[in-house]
């Protein structure tokens, strides 16, 4: 790329000043007009090409083999403000739209893609047409002519920093479509995943390429419904303004696991469209149910050790001992259990002391009528429970008839869950505890049985003194 034709000035140089030059963004050969050697009506070939040229989003620029501009295209006049006419048909950068200085450097990285294979890739400062100056990464590639030799090299270029941005933005998605610490879902307007990250794999239990194009609710038990409402919303709506925690339950290999996912939505739009056509949602979660578990675990210690203490308090406002017993467990009852029952031991065997309402919820209260024998059969959890000097847990089978399980034990039909907890006081053994939960809660787990100790400990100490004064 020599020096301008301008013998060193900056003039500008159109088609019509210069034989090499052209229509704006054209070659300087026009090509045949329209309609000649192609199908009528249709446009020129060097027409076609150059709204092609102008309608891409990359400035392109090409030079024949002597380095004389023949294509310029507006997004070129664009970054640098010089226009097709004032571009096609120059001889080369020098002096316009490169600085003399560094023209022939410019030249030769340029040229020399002519005759190397594949593309090159330079940054290099080019002149605007206001003065100013800007950097651009280029790509070049030769051009070969019918009979293959070298004819030319065209050459794409965009300012650096916008190429950076997009490196980034390839980068980070990248990034977050492989190794976040975080899981992404793409979904589809049909709420099928297109894209999952190793993370969000593991969460839901599958592999990156088994989980795409599945509905949501083969992968999810329980929840699924909050999540395509959450899905459907940002489609209709956007992006909520802050994360959402969702409940799940998943169907896994090894079963149904219960989680908690901290999600953020965001909605997908097409960039090439004027009008933003939705493309789906990406989703981005975390698997929060560890810190969820620990939350709750400390909100019902600190309720349980509020019950134990305001127990406590009623319990020793009580003249009657057993009154004091039943005070205690009515507060333990409280967010624990549906029912309770006391059971004594009587020679070789249990009597039932003081129980809730087997039929509707109510304070513990004595027998009325005083002790009856407990008709339990021999492996009687409670009698289990005594014989071990410990606490049993169980429940019913998944597939029993719960009332018939909790006939067959002498509990409230609508029990389905029961823990019992023997009752000690100065090394002897006193009785049981059975707390009852229905069907609707959860099982007892070992949290829970700890509670249930510390309760039937207090108890136990109540029912000592109730007997010692009895016994007085």
């Amino acid at each position: 790329m020599g020096a301008s034709r301008s013998s060193g000035t900056t003039d500008e140089l159109g088609p019509d000043e210069d034989s090499g030059g052209g229509p704006p963004g054209c070659s300087a050969d026009p090509g045949p007009p329209v309609g000649e050697g192609g199908v009528p009506g249709e446009p020129a070939g060097s027409e076609l090409l150059a709204a092609l040229l102008d309608g891409m989003d990359a400035a392109l620029c090409a030079f024949d083999a002597d380095g004389t501009v023949t294509h310029w295209n507006r997004e070129a006049e664009r970054v640098l403000g010089w226009t097709a006419r004032e571009a096609v048909g120059r001889a080369g950068f020098a002096g316009w739209a490169v600085r003399r200085a560094d023209a022939d450097e410019v030249r030769a990285r340029l040229m020399s893609a002519m005759d190397a294979p594949g593309r090159q890739v330079h940054e290099f400062a080019l002149l605007r047409k206001d003065g100013g100056r800007v950097l651009v990464r280029t790509q070049s590639a030769g051009v070969r002519g019918a009979d293959g030799k070298p004819a030319g090299v065209y050459c794409a270029f965009s300012e650096v920093h916008a190429q950076i941005d997009l490196e980034r933005a390839i980068a980070l998605s990248e990034a977050l479509l492989e190794d976040a610490s975080w899981g992404v879902v793409l979904v589809d307007v049909d709420l099928r995943p297109t894209v999952v990250n190793a993370y969000a794999a593991r969460a839901l239990g599958g592999g990156r390429t088994t989980l795409l194009g599945r509905p949501l609710g083969e992968l999810v038990v329980q929840g699924v419904e909050e999540l395509e409402a959450a899905l459907h919303h940002v489609l209709a709506e956007g992006a909520p303004s802050a994360p959402a925690e969702v409940w799940v339950t998943l169907r896994t290999a090894e079963g149904e696991r219960r989680r908690c996912w901290r999600s953020g939505f965001l909605r997908l739009a097409s960039p090439l469209t004027e009008e933003p056509v939705p493309l789906g949602v990406g989703w981005l979660f975390r698997d929060v149910t560890a810190d969820r578990l620990a939350e709750q675990e400390a909100d019902r210690l600190r309720f349980r050790t509020s019950q134990l203490h305001r127990a406590a308090r009623t319990a020793s406002e009580c003249e009657d001992p057993m009154e004091a017993a039943t005070s205690l467990l009515d507060f333990a009852l409280a967010g624990f259990a549906d029912h309770v029952l006391v059971d004594l031991v009587a020679g070789e065997r249990l009597v039932r002391t003081a129980a809730t309402p087997f039929d509707a919820p109510g304070p513990c209260l004595p027998v009325s009528g005083g002790a009856i024998p407990a008709r339990y059969e021999p492996g009687h959890p409670a009698l289990r429970s005594v014989e071990r000097t410990g606490t049993v847990r169980t429940s019913a089978a998944a597939g029993d008839a719960a009332r018939a399980w909790a006939a067959e034990r002498r509990w409230p039909r609508d029990a389905a869950h029961a823990l019992c907890a023997v009752l000690r006081s100065r090394g002897r053994t006193l009785g049981v505890l059975t707390f009852l939960r229905a069907a609707n809660r959860s099982a007892f787990e070992r949290t829970d049985a700890a509670y249930a100790e510390t309760v039937a400990a207090r108890v136990a100490g109540a029912v000592d003194l109730a007997q010692a004064t009895a016994g007085a």
